[in-house]
């Protein structure tokens, strides 16, 4: 859809405070998975954390640990 720096500004995220993103004891609220579901960009969000092994936060919808599981899966 876009560049690896221009998804970002379409993320619906950005107007949302970043500690909700990084949530505490790895359980991710429901309403940040339900902002990440309708996400224009969540695929790029989501690529954009396995090239880069974030271990922390949410990504694309995922937590840390699932996206470990994820690549693990893949492999």
């Amino acid at each position: 859809m876009t560049s690896d720096l221009d998804w970002k500004q379409f993320a619906d995220c950005a107007r949302i405070d970043p500690d909700a993103w990084y949530p505490d004891g790895g359980t991710v609220p429901g309403w940040v998975r339900e902002t990440c579901a309708g996400c224009l960009v969540r695929a790029e969000c989501l690529a954009y954390a396995l090239a880069r092994r974030e271990r922390h936060g949410v990504w694309g919808g995922l937590s840390g640990a699932e996206r470990r599981r994820l690549v693990r899966a893949a492999a």
